[in-house]
């Protein structure tokens, strides 16, 4: 999820396993443990955007990593304060766990997160979009209301305590949403006798009341989307074709496998001017108007010399503000 809630989350955690013995330093660490995994994004100063979407959620999200690294953060730390404030043993479950927590929280949104790596299975279990206040403002109030009680105190320990169960709980309750969602598109597809071969559903930006699914059928994936608040459930269906044979002769290149493995094979291929783009579908259009038909994740294809490379498009952030105005319009259940 975003940086702020990782943060939160490490704080959380590390008051909870070490706050007794070095309050805030323990909120400290945990916070900076939290955000480590991100530090991956570094990937895309010294590699092609393909390549670093690749190893984004890699090897920094793994099990591996937190069991490799916390100890020898722990031991830094442990030196840092010349063993004056907790144990090697205790400052090293404050880093693995504030490492750990953050890929599992990641698990849960739409990207994917390795966490057995060298295996590249990546788990996702699209139920909370990657950036959602409801789960992280909540969390923020506990934790600051913990921070400023006396160390070792029984209102700090209840706070930070109500703060995981809160976040928790609401975590538990996207699930039930979830759930609760996927039937609705799965029902409206078979009264509109729609024949497919998966679906995959998932939360829009910011909340977790509005949800959209994405259908694949044999030439065409289609998009529709359910708000819990929805009057009715009659989705509306958009169809986008595939159209993998305007790739021609490069729809076996090691690229188009690359970014075919990256999108988990939900993807279409678009000509405009000429040029193709490759549309990941796991992430959405830009906005949910009925006309809308730019996608958040696109690679425009450059043929040069025979070579064929990818590059991501750039998202105009200007359009944000309108685009989220009508996002929670619908969310609202007005269609």
């Amino acid at each position: 999820m975003d940086s702020l809630t990782q943060i939160v989350l490490g704080a959380a955690v590390g008051e909870a396993v070490l706050g007794k013995k070095v309050g805030n330093k323990a909120m400290l660490w945990g916070a900076i443990a939290g955000t480590i995994p991100d530090l991956d994004v570094v990937n895309k100063l010294f590699f092609d955007s393909v390549t670093a979407n690749e190893l984004h959620r890699g090897f920094s999200h793994s099990i591996m990593f937190s069991l490799i690294f916390a100890p020898i953060f722990g031991w830094l730390i442990f030196k840092l304060y010349k063993g004056k404030k907790a144990s090697w043993k205790g400052w090293t479950q404050l880093m693995f766990w504030g490492l750990f927590t953050h890929p599992l929280l990641d698990m849960h949104t739409s990207w994917g997160t390795q966490l057995l790596w060298p295996l590249e299975y990546k788990f996702s279990y699209n139920n909370i979009f990657v950036v959602d206040p409801m789960y992280t403002v909540p969390f923020l109030f506990f934790l600051i209301f913990a921070m400023i009680q006396k160390r070792g105190t029984v209102k700090r320990e209840r706070l930070n305590r109500m703060g995981l169960i809160v976040s928790s709980a609401y975590m538990l309750l996207t699930i039930v949403f979830k759930g609760i969602t996927y039937f609705v598109f799965k029902e409206s597809l078979k009264e509109q006798e729609v024949e497919y071969i998966a679906m995959e559903t998932k939360p829009t930006p910011l909340n977790s009341i509005l949800w959209t699914a994405n259908v694949e059928t044999k030439d065409s994936f289609l998009i529709g989307y359910y708000s819990l608040l929805d009057k009715d459930k009659n989705i509306s269906w958009r169809s986008f074709e595939k159209d993998h044979d305007l790739l021609g002769a490069y729809k076996t290149d090691p690229l188009i496998q690359r970014l075919a493995t990256l999108s988990h094979d939900w993807y279409t291929i678009e000509k405009k001017d000429g040029v193709l783009y490759f549309n990941d579908l796991r992430f959405g259009l830009m906005g949910i108007s009925p006309v809308e038909d730019r996608f958040v994740f696109s690679y425009k294809l450059n043929i040069e010399n025979g070579m064929l490379t990818a590059e991501e498009t750039e998202k105009n952030t200007s359009e944000a503000g309108p685009l989220l105005s009508k996002l929670f319009h619908r969310v609202l259940g007005n269609k």
